[in-house]
């Protein structure tokens, strides 16, 4: 080796950037860089915008058609309840499916770190490791609410004409949609967190799915069936994610529901406790 090479200062160094030293924006810059160039990720947030749109149009649809029914019976007009409220809520109403395409998408950005073996040369580079989890989170976060943005935004274009066809009300203004609006982009960005720290904390894909499928659709319905045997288990309920996260978007006193800061508390637990476990088993555990 050349005296040159040996004295040469660290900064101009070959592969060194700058001064040499790590910065969170580098790692996030580093992460949104992985992000976007995987082809999936590409088909994935398409799809969950696709999704929610598709479901958008559909569910005008079929509540126009049902109210043209119900026209001539009192009785049916009475139980789909207020209008406002119901037509407000359609165009972020494919959230429901999509949450599972976003959440699982979540967990593969960080489960496909140890699936792949590239953890190991992420971490050499990030030996402190946290500045990955929260850089992470942080792409995690804009990713799901800009999705999620446009999703409701785009599921609001296609169903104002449907809805102006069969008379129905859908207002951009209105306190009703503006509150499913951005509330529905609350509810993306939880579950993909949760999903990231299933990802973390299992560092499976597979696995991590399917908690997340079972946190957010099967335990749920299982404990609404037994709630109806067991009194507790419907207080039980209101606590689970999707609940809480559903009671943020509907108007507040609502039945059964938590009032808006209790539920946005769970929310905001259902988010912290998770990662708060990602990031301590992330610093422990061998790689």
């Amino acid at each position: 080796m050349s005296t040159e090479a040996m004295t040469r200062p660290r900064s101009t160094a070959p592969g060194a950037a700058g001064n040499g030293k790590l910065t969170f924006g580098g790692v996030l810059r580093g992460e949104f860089i992985k992000f976007t160039s995987l082809p999936s990720t590409l088909v994935l947030v398409l799809s969950t915008i696709a999704v929610m749109a598709g479901f958008a149009a559909l569910s005008t649809w079929g509540i126009g058609a049902t109210l043209g029914m119900a026209s001539t019976s009192p009785e049916m007009a009475a139980q789909m309840g207020n209008l406002n409220e119901l037509t407000a809520s359609l165009p972020a109403s494919g959230i429901v499916f999509a949450q599972l395409i976003i959440g699982a998408l979540a967990v593969m950005v960080m489960s496909s770190e140890f699936a792949t073996g590239s953890a190991r040369s992420t971490f050499v580079a990030v030996p402190t490791r946290q500045p990955v989890l929260w850089a992470k989170a942080l792409m995690t976060t804009m990713v799901a609410a800009a999705v999620a943005l446009v999703s409701i935004l785009l599921g609001y274009a296609v169903a104002k004409p449907i809805a102006a066809n069969y008379n129905m009300p859908l207002e951009f203004t209105s306190d009703v949609f503006q509150r499913n609006l951005w509330f529905g982009v609350v509810y993306v960005v939880m579950v993909a967190l949760i999903g990231l720290a299933l990802g973390t904390l299992l560092r499976n894909s597979a696995g991590g799915i399917v908690v997340l499928a079972a946190l957010f659709f099967v335990l749920p319905n299982a404990l609404t069936i037994f709630s109806g045997m067991v009194d507790w288990l419907a207080d039980v309920v209101r606590f689970l994610p999707d609940h809480a996260a559903s009671a943020l978007m509907v108007a507040p006193g609502g039945e059964d529901m938590l009032e808006t800061w209790q539920s946005g508390l769970v929310v905001a637990a259902w988010v912290a406790i998770p990662l708060a476990a990602a990031a301590l088993v992330l610093q422990r555990r061998d790689i």
